[in-house]
């Protein structure tokens, strides 16, 4: 009866250790788009001075991996640097031109190493007054490929393998739960050679 009581309590410390391990795996997924300035879709009608986009969670910047392309209604480019990430904040110096529709080309990198990409839009209706760019045919800092070209940024290809990043405090956190499995199976079983001997 006793060795029975044992194993189970055995039983009950081992589904307990394997349930507190379930926090600790490691989550992957992409940051996602919260705000745009200008808003997606608005109307401006003052210089905004920089064009940007805020993620849910940190962006990762590795040299010219982030690409903000500001494209007006000529198809010429109103970007005037190149793009620079603050936490989880893309943003690109921008001075627009001709009135009309602009449209933003985007890629970024998401906190979990993979690239996210994207667009969005607004409509720039110049006040009286307003200074007006003069655009560039080809992107300041080239394309995502680092050219000097002018070819649009490709989304990334989600059908192709991609090796998981997986944070170092998630390796210690799934570490130090497999010793606490091991030690409770440990204790429990030398109680219950305890128990058996008596």
């Amino acid at each position: 009866m006793r060795a029975a009581r044992a194993r189970g309590a055995l039983v009950v410390v081992a589904a307990s250790a394997a349930l507190a391990l379930l926090p600790a795996a490691p989550a992957s997924a992409h940051n996602y788009v919260v705000a745009t300035t200008p808003a997606e879709g608005s109307t401006v009608t003052e210089q905004p001075g920089d064009v940007s986009l805020t993620t849910n969670d940190a962006l990762l910047d590795f040299g010219e991996s982030t690409v903000l392309q500001v494209v007006g209604p000529d198809g010429r480019h109103y970007e005037t640097a190149c793009a620079a990430v603050d936490g989880a904040t893309a943003q690109v110096g921008a001075e627009l031109g001709p009135a009309g529709a602009y449209t933003v080309v985007w890629q970024v990198v998401s906190t979990d190493g993979h690239p996210i990409s994207g667009e969005f839009g607004f409509d720039w209706q110049p006040a009286a007054g307003q200074p007006v760019g003069a655009g560039a045919d080809t992107p300041p800092c080239g394309d995502s490929s680092g050219d000097d070209g002018a070819a649009p940024i490709e989304p990334p290809d989600e059908s192709a393998p991609t090796p998981s990043v997986v944070p170092l405090g998630d390796v210690l956190w799934i570490g130090g739960g497999a010793l606490a499995l091991l030690a409770a199976a440990l204790v429990t079983w030398l109680l219950i050679r305890r128990r058996s001997g008596d």
